[in-house]
């Protein structure tokens, strides 16, 4: 058998935790924490990918990469409490970017691809009701942003413009016109 280390050779050393400059641990969001918010709030996270994108798959994948890259950059996150915000904000950015690569794929086809019902489907139609789907899509890009974090991920006004970098006042206004054009699409009254 053959030690992993000779007596001539060392050990290597871990890296040693960073520090602040009065040479205490410096803060950050732990895996301990990291794992509770997984368990607390994964299910709402995908609700709000839901929200966004269109198949329950692609809602995992998101919420799924968001765990990993807050878990990657945990030492950046100071503040335990802001980890909910920062994956909130990554599921958002994630979206995005998955709805992006999705339009530049259809610009890319050369046939259109047949219209399928996907087993998936049949998985998302319990995520969310179909017509406040229809609407939700027929929004405009930061009108749809605005009412599922303030709606449906119970968010502030001043956190949804935080998350999204707008101001204020943008979110009331984006809001606004969001709930107004709900309710033209769903039939109810003004």
């Amino acid at each position: 058998m053959i030690a992993p280390w000779s007596a001539s050779r060392p050990a290597p050393q871990l890296p040693a935790q960073p520090r602040d400059a009065d040479g205490a641990m410096a803060a950050g969001t732990t895996v301990d924490h990291l794992t509770e918010t997984y368990r607390a709030h994964y299910r709402s996270l995908l609700g709000l990918a839901a929200l966004l994108l269109d198949d329950t798959a692609s809602c995992e994948d998101v919420v799924q990469e968001a765990f990993i890259r807050v878990h990657s950059a945990r030492s950046r996150v100071r503040e335990p409490e802001k980890t909910l915000a920062y994956l909130r904000q990554t599921v958002v950015n994630l979206s995005r970017s998955t709805l992006r690569r999705r339009i530049l794929g259809l610009k890319l086809l050369s046939k259109p691809m047949p219209d399928m019902a996907s087993a998936e489907e049949g998985a998302y139609a319990r995520i969310e009701q179909d017509e406040l789907k229809r609407a939700l899509r027929k929004l405009q890009r930061r009108q749809r942003e605005v009412l599922v974090l303030r709606y449906f991920a119970d968010m502030t006004e001043a956190q949804v413009a935080e998350t999204l970098g707008i101001s204020l006042g943008s979110v009331k206004a984006y809001g606004s016109r969001g709930i107004a054009a709900l309710r033209v699409a769903m039939g109810a009254p003004a």
